[in-house]
């Protein structure tokens, strides 16, 4: 089951670091926070990823055309005049990850109609490349397969600063918003569920995943909630990654739910 990750947008609330790499490619303990969400998924035994890229898409190529090298030991010999290469030890991983350049200025539900004939018939995976959870994958899966709905995203009780999500006692989303004053703090923060029927709410690249895609969905009573009431922090502004890195240096980070 494959892996989307949205990285193409610009994160102009980051532009501290985004002026130079994509969000997603903003360190974390030295690891871009795209490589702590890909860690994530493949702790649940999910290895295959879609990189939605866009802005300075080539960075996020580049880190994983160098990253077995970056992350092997090796020998280098020039001795015989030629030059060789030995891998001693390898500590990278079992990842198939393929980087789609969806365009500069698409919009998210548009990156995600670009990748339509790599993911194919089949559910996959979708979240954003700039929040880490220890949201339980394998339980919202069966979640998932369970109501037999075109889409499950994970909710989670956060601040007011995101979308609204109402959702009914069983979990389906009746309706998919922009928050009002005297809303409630369940909001959607990716780690979502996919079946291909979602390209059926997707017209072209000025789509908008989360005011056109989604709220088409929420109307044909096809969303579902999957409420996680764990870990779940995104990366805005350089604030928050400071807050990320200093739960990574402090050995206390809830995301890693992995072994070294």
């Amino acid at each position: 089951m494959k892996t989307v990750i949205l990285a193409g947008g610009f994160g102009t609330r980051i532009s501290e670091e985004s002026i130079y790499k994509p969000k997603p490619m903003v360190e974390i303990g030295g690891k871009p926070i795209l490589w702590h969400i890909m860690k994530q998924y493949s702790a649940y035994g999910f290895n295959e990823f879609v990189i939605c890229a866009g802005y300075k898409q080539h960075v996020i190529k580049e880190w994983f055309a160098n990253y077995f090298l970056y992350n092997s030991d090796v020998r280098f010999n020039y001795s015989d005049g030629k030059g060789t290469m030995t891998v001693l030890k390898q500590h990278a991983e079992p990842w198939e990850v393929t980087v789609v350049d969806t365009g500069l200025n698409t919009m998210t539900g548009g990156r995600i109609g670009r990748i339509k004939d790599i993911v194919g018939d089949e559910p996959f995976f979708l979240t954003y490349g700039d929040g880490v959870s220890d949201v339980d994958l394998k339980r919202e899966l069966e979640f998932h397969r369970a109501h037999k709905k075109y889409v499950t995203v994970t909710a989670y009780n956060a601040g007011q600063r995101f979308g609204i999500l109402d959702i009914d006692d069983s979990g389906e989303i009746m309706d998919f918003r922009e928050k009002t004053k005297g809303d409630g703090n369940m909001i959607n923060v990716g780690f979502m569920i996919c079946e291909s029927a979602i390209f059926d709410y997707i017209d072209d690249d000025t789509s908008v995943l989360e005011k056109d895609t989604l709220q088409r969905i929420a109307d044909d009573r096809q969303l579902m909630a999957y409420k996680h009431e764990g870990f779940w922090q995104c990366m805005d502004n350089i604030r928050e990654k400071e807050m990320l890195e200093k739960m990574w240096s402090s050995g206390e980070a809830p995301w890693k739910i992995w072994k070294d």
